[in-house]
């Protein structure tokens, strides 16, 4: 039986790094604009694909489930408020940036959109970015290794955590460091497919071959372990406000993604974006909805098995050994690996583009050849990802702490660049000093109120700070001498080929 599942997992890694050598061997001699953003040439369906896939870590397929299995209805509002942020940004957001990011000097990272919009030379708001992005991006590759080897070691009994952790790292590292963007992109494309059928399998499964009892949903479970409750409630208001404010919030967070956004820039044409953010908002849709059922159809089938040994993040690994043969079942939990590979991979490539682009070129090297960049590029994705092991290490199978940095990071970068990305695009008179005030702001207030008033509000910190940091670029601007007529002519240049 673990043959068969070994076998499918075996076929799914080799597919990834097959992608990762074709790339190498394809793209060589390839400039910086190929390695970090493909070259503006990739099609709808890979752009839509690859940004959801990265959106979408093992959190979609253990995080989500398990808490809802665990605690109800209530936890659907994280989904809701992420659907609803999803479709947001691909209409307010995609095409517009597409357009913008070419306007201002055909920029490759959102640092250097930011500093190019504005036409400054100040080297300020780039430096910040990319320092927020290196601290942020590691600790999240940091995540992705644990969740990678926890699947690591359920496939294969015999490796020890670290061992797992270091073979999911080592697969990561070799197609990302070898590939560049498309290899991501193409990867995330097949992930994303994966992740997918993944998530519907088990639903459509359950309701063709599972006798369901409602009743059970009454049942509260004890953790054996810490004396956890676990009620289910009757229906999605049964949270509290705070709960339900918060769950929404999550979808503010992704106007300031910049591993999600920069699939925005690298469309190969604006007039595509529109058959992405279909493909895109479709996928979303049917993977949060079909994830919610998942919890919800678990909650009557394996709750009492999960619930009382604290086991509730491997809802989606017991079903799938449950409802399907060892190779399907093998399949389905590549679709885990596949969730935290496609965000890793993507966060690998951002951290490395902004660095080389942010950091190396403009502060270093100025006279950097193309051919340079790239490897340093290279080199910052392989020590961005021992970093990322040793913090991984370090936890050791506490993935629960490392979900909530991940959930600190994402409100951090939301509230950092969330409001200057939408000003950016809308907003004529927003200023440079207003953007770096705006950045700032943002993500001090993220960081103090998740110290000192997160736990006494119950309110997740990523909207008080998405608001501070959305007043503080408008206050700022304005109190700031008007753009002068090279960054308007920018602003109108863009708002010209958007309207095209």
């Amino acid at each position: 039986m673990m043959n068969a599942e070994v076998l499918a997992f075996v076929l799914y890694f080799v597919l990834m790094l097959a992608i990762g050598v074709v790339f190498f061997f394809k793209e060589r001699g390839a400039g910086e604009k190929e390695y970090f953003l493909g070259g503006r040439h990739m099609g709808p369906w890979v752009t839509a694909m690859s940004a959801q896939a990265s959106d979408m870590s093992a959190w979609l397929l253990m995080g989500l489930p398990g808490s809802i299995l665990a605690f109800g209805f209530g936890q659907i509002w994280i989904g809701i408020g992420l659907a609803l942020g999803t479709i947001a940004n691909w209409v307010i957001v995609a095409r517009r940036l597409r357009c913008f990011s070419e306007a201002a000097n055909d920029s490759i990272t959102l640092p250097q959109y930011l500093s190019n919009r504005f036409a400054t030379k100040s080297l300020t708001l780039q430096i910040i970015c990319a320092v927020i992005f290196l601290v942020c991006f590691t600790i999240y590759v940091a995540s992705a290794f644990v969740s990678g080897a926890t699947v690591f070691t359920m496939v294969f009994p015999s490796l020890s955590n670290q061992t797992a952790m270091l073979l999911f790292a080592l697969i990561i590292i070799i197609y990302t460091f070898l590939g560049g963007y498309k290899a991501v992109c193409w990867t995330d494309f097949f992930q994303g497919l994966l992740m997918l059928c993944a998530v519907l399998a088990i639903p459509i499964a359950i309701v063709a071959t599972q006798n369901l009892d409602v009743s059970a949903l009454e049942t509260v479970y004890v953790n054996a372990k810490d004396g956890t409750q676990y009620a289910f409630g009757s229906s999605l208001f049964t949270s509290s406000w705070q709960d339900i404010v918060s769950g929404l919030a999550w979808g503010l967070g992704y106007f300031g993604m910049p591993h999600i956004i920069v699939r925005f820039m690298s469309i190969e044409k604006p007039s595509m974006v529109k058959k992405s953010a279909i493909v895109a908002c479709v996928w979303v849709v049917l993977s949060l909805g079909a994830v919610c059922l998942i919890a919800y159809f678990g909650r009557m089938l394996v709750a009492d098995e999960l619930l009382p040994a604290g086991q509730q993040k491997t809802i989606f690994i017991v079903l799938a050994r449950k409802l399907f043969p060892a190779f399907l079942a093998g399949i389905l939990l590549a679709a885990i690996m596949a969730a935290s590979m496609s965000t890793a991979d993507s966060q690998l490539l951002v951290a490395s583009s902004s660095f080389t682009s942010d950091i190396y070129k403009p502060v270093f090297r100025k006279n950097a050849s193309d051919n340079e960049i790239l490897w340093v590029g290279r080199l910052v994705v392989l020590i961005v990802s021992v970093i990322a092991y040793m913090i991984a290490s370090s936890k050791g199978e506490g993935a629960q702490a490392i979900m909530n940095m991940v959930e600190n990071a994402w409100g951090g970068f939301g509230s950092a660049f969330g409001p200057v990305v939408i000003l950016s695009l809308f907003w004529r008179r927003l200023t440079y000093k207003g953007a770096v005030a705006g950045v700032v702001a943002g993500a001090l207030t993220d960081v103090l109120w998740y110290l000192f008033l997160s736990a006494s509000t119950g309110v997740y910190e990523l909207l008080p700070g998405f608001a501070v940091g959305m007043l503080v670029c408008v206050v700022a601007s304005l109190l700031d001498k008007a753009p002068g007529k090279e960054v308007t002519d920018i602003f109108d240049a863009a708002l010209s080929k958007y309207n095209d």
